[in-house]
């Protein structure tokens, strides 16, 4: 089966979390998690779960937790935090939580950011995965990362990502 036929039937309304990772960053001024949220409903989705949290493990896989069980979100985006400062935890607070990684999405970020950023792309550690039946996205928190990831990769795919995690 085909690609195009893999895209039939897909969930055009998808339930989704939007979680900004940010010690410096509030909902006043989350310009990467606030452009995602308004992105997400263009396209036709809900917007079920947000939040600002810190720079923090334990925070972050709590946020999570909540956005997944408490509001059932299909898909989670989170922005911020997958730097290499000693701050930039976020990976190593959903890695750990991936029941399947989403392998291809960080390498073929990276590819589209060399195309715009050249060789600083190489600090991204952007990566996704799936824990449960929600896929998750951890992205950059500049804004011009989230509209790369979201508008190229993410958005696109969503609706079949969401219809092959509910497949038994």
């Amino acid at each position: 089966m085909g690609v195009n036929e893999h895209k039939k039937n897909t969930p055009g309304r998808i339930r989704i979390g939007v979680i900004s990772v940010s010690t410096t960053r509030s909902e006043e001024n989350d310009e990467s998690g606030d452009w995602i949220k308004k992105t997400a409903i263009k396209e036709g989705h809900d917007i079920v779960f947000y939040k600002v949290v810190p720079d923090d493990v334990y925070g972050i896989t709590e946020t999570i937790g909540k956005a997944i069980h408490d509001r059932n979100a299909q898909a989670l985006l989170l922005t911020g935090g997958t730097g290499i400062t000693g701050k930039d935890v976020t990976i190593e607070a959903v890695r750990p939580l991936f029941e399947k990684e989403l392998t291809a999405f960080g390498p073929l970020f990276c590819q589209l950011s060399f195309e715009e950023i050249d060789s600083a792309a190489l600090l991204s550690r952007a990566t996704a995965g799936v824990i449960g039946k929600t896929i998750v996205f951890c992205m950059p928190g500049s804004l011009k990362a989230c509209k790369l990831a979201c508008k190229n990769l993410i958005f696109p795919e969503l609706g079949h990502l969401v219809k092959h995690v509910f497949e038994e």
